[in-house]
């Protein structure tokens, strides 16, 4: 539909906001950041064709973002917390599915590599979902 044509038009400028967005904490609420996450899943779902070529800019956005929220020791809630995992994951999940797994195969290497068990909870939830 509209939505998704005016998605197509505007992305660059959208992922220039949504990396933004993605790296910085906005204070305990994280407001910006989870407003932000639905956003992109929402671009997501919309411009699917056009994701696997900003799959790299994406996952590593997503990820550092992940990495950011878990080792944060700052003020933030932890059902804040969740919800911030809980989102980048389910972009995560948008991303691997119109990627037709290419997100998962990426994933592998991160995963092994990675001691931390918060953020290999969130790849296992990637890796799981088919």
């Amino acid at each position: 539909g509209r939505l998704g044509i005016l998605i197509v038009r505007h992305l660059k400028r959208l992922e220039r906001v949504i990396l933004g967005y993605l790296e910085v904490c906005d204070g305990p609420e994280e407001a910006a950041r989870l407003g932000i996450l639905e956003t992109l899943q929402c671009i997501i779902e919309h411009a699917w064709p056009r994701m696997p070529c900003r799959l790299p800019v994406l996952l590593k956005a997503l990820l550092k973002m992940i990495w950011d929220v878990h080792t944060d020791q700052g003020s933030t809630p932890e059902p804040v917390k969740a919800a911030l995992l809980q989102g980048a994951t389910e972009c995560l999940i948008l991303l691997d599915r119109c990627s037709e797994g290419q997100v998962k195969v990426l994933l592998e290497v991160v995963y092994s590599s990675c001691e931390e068990n918060r953020v290999r909870e969130c790849i296992r939830k990637v890796q799981e979902n088919t």
